[in-house]
């Protein structure tokens, strides 16, 4: 049980999704960061309102619309997910396509050669 439960562990997708998570986070912190470093002192010097959370409100029926909430998760899914593509996904690419095997090299007979090869070889002793 134990053997199951260290091979389901160490297992790359699981790993994967781990680290995934991990760096995920900590993306999204450092995002955030440049959304409240950067984005918004600039949406307070153009729109006079601190953030975009504060852009774009309006009231219908006692009812608060808010499209600046909106917004802020578009810009900072979009600045997450560039900062992943660019710092994560593309060395990682790199990296794989230096260390591995070209898929054009040649690995030997495939399965359908090797079937033929024995039926032949049968077929020569019968």
């Amino acid at each position: 049980m134990v053997k199951g439960f260290r091979e389901f562990v160490l297992r790359g997708n699981v790993v994967d999704l781990a680290v995934g998570i991990v760096i995920g986070t900590a993306f999204g912190l450092v995002i955030q960061a440049v959304v409240n470093g950067l984005i918004n002192p600039l949406v307070a010097a153009i729109f006079g309102k601190p953030s975009l959370d504060k852009v774009l409100t309006f009231k219908i029926n006692h009812a608060q619309f808010s499209i600046g909430v909106i917004l802020t998760a578009v810009i900072n899914f979009v600045l997450v997910a560039a900062a992943i593509y660019f710092v994560v996904i593309i060395p990682v690419n790199r990296l794989r396509a230096r260390y591995e095997k070209p898929a054009d090299a040649d690995t030997g007979p495939t399965e359908v050669e090797l079937l033929t090869e024995i039926r032949d070889s049968l077929q020569a002793r019968g």
